[in-house]
């Protein structure tokens, strides 16, 4: 059981020193021995992990060592992006760029309305962006904020490129709000003809689609619907409670 935990732990370490941007892509891991001799494990399990995330597209090997994917089929999850907001104020990772579409106030469908607890008529901010990494369309997002939020951070309606970095620690800061409650729900399922354009698959594929929902005890902070293309890998740790 021991042996197992740390193939994990050590899978787990390289994954988000990945996704962060901590480990660029081509960066060379450490040799077998020296992750071995820094871990204190022996090399079956070392080989496991890096099994592991060769399996996951993170990372590939050579006859010159292990080495971290150039485009590799991966993207974050919310827990991921949350807490890359919570590291750097901005929920994309370090290797993703960000394209906005669309930023507006709207009157968003009743089961919007419903999760935020709104009146018949009432507005939220709807936005809605492509991410990319490398020459890849990872994500096609759309994200409903509260409508005051506007008026504390203007960029929220702006689709400007330089107004996008860091946007949603810009809200938490200017509202004083924290998130302390997030979830994801996720389902297989084949893209609409607006989803398939923005990321430039055919229309009908295969797609993961989900939802999240960041917010504290005075309501909903950022509810957001996304999609990833069916060959991408989503994935993240989480400790079991008793």
């Amino acid at each position: 059981m021991a042996a197992r935990n740390t193939f994990t732990k050590i899978a787990d370490h390289y994954r988000s020193a990945i996704l962060t941007g901590e480990l660029p892509t081509g960066t060379q891991l450490p040799s077998q021995r020296d992750i071995c001799k820094t871990w204190n494990v022996a090399s079956a399990t070392v080989t496991r992990a890096l099994q592991q995330l060769m399996v996951e597209g993170y990372v590939y090997t050579s006859p010159r060592g292990t080495f971290v994917a150039d485009e590799a089929n991966i993207t974050a999850s919310g827990r991921d992006r949350l807490l890359q907001v919570n590291r750097i104020r901005s929920s994309l990772m370090d290797y993703e760029t960000c394209i906005v579409t669309l930023a507006e106030l709207r009157v968003p469908p009743l089961y919007v309305q419903e999760i935020f607890g709104l009146d018949p008529g009432d507005q939220l901010v709807r936005r809605e962006f492509v991410v990319g990494h490398g020459k890849s369309r990872t994500m096609y997002q759309g994200v409903y904020y509260p409508a005051e939020f506007a008026a504390l951070v203007p960029d929220l309606l702006s689709t400007a490129p330089g107004k996008n970095a860091g946007l949603f620690g810009r809200i938490l800061e200017a509202t004083g709000r924290t998130v302390t409650h997030a979830r994801d729900d996720m389902h297989g399922r084949a893209a609409n003809q607006r989803e398939a354009s923005a990321l430039a698959i055919p229309n009908g594929s295969p797609i993961l689609a989900g939802v999240h929902r960041w917010s504290d005890d005075h309501g909903v902070i950022e509810y957001g619907e996304w999609c990833i293309p069916a060959r991408y890998t989503i994935g993240y740790e989480y400790s079991p409670t008793r």
